[in-house]
């Protein structure tokens, strides 16, 4: 069935025909009864249609009308009522069709259609791919900032801790008194200290409220002298006692 589009929408004598079932002929005498009938206003219960030119199943020139929507119901009503809810369907699929983008008519306009379409769905796998991978990079660009950030706050607990005089590396009398809960007595230091002369190796000094600074022994002395484990004692690298 072949629906003929103009400007106006319009649907064809021979589709009307085919529609209830009828003869061309009969429809197109319908359509020019109608359209010579008047109403009780004196105005014409339907215009009399355009005509269109189509081939015969013998290839030869013949004419039918182009019916507008509004008179196409009409002539419906009076041919066939019950085919009316057929009409209403035919008459929605006709409007889908003329809403639809027009597709290309010739070669060349396909081609460039096509191009266009693989250009888009290009972009969009290029534009999901460069998400992904901005994705990506940031994530990791995170995971870098957070290991150096967490490394540096290691650094700086293990600096303060043996700022303190109480690290895996050096340690303070008092410090290593509270957290072995023992005590070396007033000269407890004494043996680090002889240790450390006799190994050449120096007792770096820390900030200590009583005193305002004393020593804080090395974990060699200690592990030679009271054979304590510093890192033992004070557990991993910026873990307090």
């Amino acid at each position: 069935m072949n629906l003929i589009l103009t400007t106006a929408l319009t649907m064809s004598s021979r589709d009307i025909a085919d529609l209830v079932g009828s003869r061309h002929d009969k429809v197109k005498q319908s359509i020019e009864r109608l359209a010579a009938r008047t109403d009780g206003n004196g105005k014409r219960v339907i215009d009399l249609p355009p005509v269109g030119e189509y081939l015969d199943s013998l290839g030869r020139p013949a004419n039918e009308y182009l019916v507008n929507k509004r008179d196409s119901f009409v002539v419906v009503a009076q041919l066939s009522p019950e085919f009316t809810a057929a009409l209403v369907d035919r008459w929605q699929k006709l409007e889908e069709q003329a809403a639809a983008p027009a597709l290309p008519t010739d070669y060349i306009t396909a081609l460039e259609h096509l191009l266009a379409s693989k250009r888009s769905e290009q972009l969009a796998l290029e534009q999901r791919d460069e998400a992904v991978r901005t994705k990506a990079e940031i994530g990791t660009r995170r995971e870098a900032t957070a290991m150096a950030t967490a490394s540096a706050a290691v650094r700086k607990v293990m600096h303060l801790e043996n700022e303190l005089g109480r690290g895996c590396q050096h340690a303070t009398v008092t410090a290593v008194e509270k957290a072995a809960r023992r005590s070396f007595g007033t000269q407890g230091f004494r043996p680090l200290k002889t240790w450390c002369d006799s190994h050449g190796v120096a007792a770096p000094k820390v900030q200590d409220p009583r005193f305002g600074w004393v020593r804080s022994w090395p974990a060699a002395a200690w592990a030679a002298v009271y054979q304590i484990d510093l890192a033992e004692l004070f557990g991993t690298p910026g873990e307090t006692a």
